[in-house]
């Protein structure tokens, strides 16, 4: 007995991020001592004092897939069935500034999220929502202007006071160099239409987050947690100092940033992922200079790990998601969204979908977890593992400010080597069996093939490219081409991209077009 005793306590256990967990934590364990109460700077026990006391967390399901009309359809499914908020996946054409006609958009459709060529598609993908009713966030990045002048656009047309429409675009490039590659423009380019959003939206739209400083990409190209933090919050500290080197005031735009994290399955490692966010970011903020407290505030999304989910016994996926949502609750996320159970497969089906959001909400209505702030604040082991991951995480931001910041760190491909090694020690210890994946590389059966999996054809691209042709024959073509001309010009001086962009928008330009205008200016990055 004493022999296995003695082997217990030589075993080394670990968090997924290489943080070494103590056999028992007491209350010397965390010695740092911020403010007990939520609401107040630095923000480790969330953003609002009664939090979800207050109000729940925004259920925000993603989805988009083939055309308009079909992801209007699964809108208005979500909608009725309890989603408080829409999220919007565009398909790879749509994000890399490609219109469904062209060439390079063969194969791709319709097939990662909705198509979108125009504004006549977003009128389409809206029909019968009022967008002054509700928040949307949309996953998309180097054509964040245009689909934001899009969704303006409409609002406008529906009557809506576009001072009062409230959402978010995903709008950060600088995770896209780093993990993702759905960039157009080289760094500096992409970096002047982010701080032109920016601009733009806090005179115009001053409800709207003009970016979502993503780590979800970051996680799922195969990063820790601690490296989801650091890179996430070191490239949201380059956006802040973009910013601030165009004059722009940051007790304004900092309340307009938000986060987008991912939450895996080491429970404890990411509620204590997000707390530490909070503090972090406070910090930052304020030694650059912020002076009101709502600009310090780490508002985030979180998503459900769509690299945890497993084709293998995909029923278990609804465990692992149910973990990863509770993790996002007891850490304090502001919105959510919960992945299918089928998503390893195939998009997912309306069951999948339903059970996903049914998952927040036994979670919001059942579990108990929302009926006090920061349930798990006070934890020894928490606190502690709240501190270990802060440290580690200001690691990786020293040595990334040392490089000069995020874009440099990016361009000496710092974080992507960094992201790579992580992903291909986790892969190793799955396949030496150190790390069990269930149903995969232990407690694995013999499984008949999936039925019923949702599939999108390739009949979608013909469709789009019918109604591009119908678009270019309606609209009076030479107005399209003065506000492209307009659009040039503007790209070639310094003036603020987003009002002209607007105007080709207004006069339906297609995506295509106006993307094509910004490469001849701008060039692309290779």
């Amino acid at each position: 007995m004493s022999d296995k005793k003695e082997k217990i306590q030589e075993k080394k256990f670990c968090t997924d991020s290489g943080i070494e967990i103590k056999r028992i934590y007491t209350s010397d364990s965390s010695k740092k001592k911020d403010n007990d109460d939520a609401g107040q700077f630095p923000f480790t026990r969330g953003v609002q004092s009664d939090m979800y006391r207050g109000k729940l967390w925004t259920m925000r399901q993603y989805a988009g897939f083939s055309t308009a009309e079909e992801s209007n359809k699964r809108y208005k499914y979500l909608l009725a069935n309890g989603t408080t908020g829409l999220s919007v996946a565009f398909d790879l054409p749509t994000q890399i500034g490609y219109d469904s006609d062209h060439e390079l958009a063969e194969g791709e459709v319709g097939k990662s999220g909705v198509a979108i060529d125009s504004l006549r598609d977003i009128e389409i993908l809206f029909d019968g929502i009022k967008l002054e009713d509700i928040t949307t966030s949309m996953t998309i990045n180097s054509t964040a202007s245009i689909l934001l002048a899009m969704y303006v656009t409409l609002a406008k047309k529906q009557g809506a006071d576009i001072k009062k429409i409230s959402g978010t675009i995903q709008n950060d490039l600088l995770k896209e160099y780093a993990a993702r590659g759905t960039y157009i423009y080289p760094p500096k380019a992409s970096m002047r239409i982010i701080t032109d959003i920016f601009e733009y939206c806090a005179k115009e739209v001053p409800k709207w987050n003009t970016i979502s400083v993503s780590g979800y990409h970051i996680r799922e190209a195969g990063s820790t947690a601690v490296q989801e933090l650091a890179f996430t919050l070191a490239n949201g500290k380059a956006y802040l100092q973009a910013a601030l080197e165009r004059k722009l005031d940051i007790n304004v735009f900092a309340k307009r940033i938000s986060f987008f994290f991912n939450a895996h399955n080491n429970l404890f490692e990411e509620v204590a992922k997000f707390r530490a966010a909070r503090r972090m970011w406070a910090k930052i903020t304020k030694e650059l200079g912020a002076t009101d407290e709502r600009a310090m505030m780490l508002r985030f999304h979180t998503q459900t790990g769509g690299s945890t989910l497993t084709a293998q016994q995909p029923q278990n996926n609804i465990v692992r998601v149910t973990v990863q949502a509770l993790s996002a609750v007891l850490g304090g996320t502001q919105s959510l969204h919960t992945n299918g159970f089928d998503e390893a497969l195939s998009l997912p089906t309306e069951e999948a979908a339903r059970i996903a959001l049914r998952t927040q909400q036994i979670l919001a209505y059942e579990s108990g977890a929302t009926l006090t702030v920061d349930p798990l604040g006070g934890s020894f082991f928490v606190e502690a593992l709240t501190d270990e991951v802060e440290e580690k995480a200001w690691e990786y931001i020293r040595r990334i400010d040392a490089m000069g910041g995020s874009v440099s760190a990016i361009e000496q491909g710092f974080m992507q080597n960094e992201i790579a090694r992580s992903s291909y020690e986790y892969q190793d210890n799955i396949e030496k069996g150190k790390k069990i994946i269930v149903g995969v590389n232990k407690f694995t059966v013999e499984e008949k093939p999936q039925g019923d999996l949702f599939s999108i054809d390739d009949s979608i691209r013909s469709l789009q490219v019918e109604k591009i042709k119908k678009l270019k024959t309606e609209r009076d073509n030479s107005k399209v081409k003065s506000s492209l001309v307009k659009l040039e010009e503007s790209a070639k001086g310094n003036s603020n991209l987003m009002p002209f962009i607007l105007d080709a928008v207004e006069n339906y330009a297609t995506l295509g077009e106006i993307a094509d205008v910004m490469r001849k200016v701008f060039g692309e990055f290779k």
